[in-house]
């Protein structure tokens, strides 16, 4: 029993710990960061500490409900570069 506990939770961590690493816009040029992007087509990163979102190099990569939005995040050496857009719910008129 103490046998599968462990091995569950050792086959269990590496997953944990993978799913938490992504980019991190702070520690990356501001170019670079542009082309993480452009070459994802959109991916999760962080923008420092525990804050992140994900970013898309154009709509392509929203759903149908969604728009894009302009964003910039904090680079090593830009504190205000435009790295890629956000997706955003639409807003519909009609649903007031």
């Amino acid at each position: 029993m103490k046998f599968a506990l462990v091995l569950a939770l050792t086959l269990g961590m590496p997953a944990v710990a993978a799913a938490q690493n992504r980019p991190d816009t702070t520690q990356m040029t501001c170019a670079s960061a542009r082309a993480l992007v452009a070459r994802a087509g959109g991916i999760v990163l962080s923008t420092g500490g525990v804050t992140y979102d994900r970013y898309v190099a154009h709509r392509g990569f929203c759903t149908a409900s969604e728009q894009t939005e302009v964003s910039f995040v904090r680079t090593a050496d830009n504190p205000a570069c435009y790295a890629g857009d956000r997706c955003i719910e639409r807003y519909n008129a009609n649903e007031r």
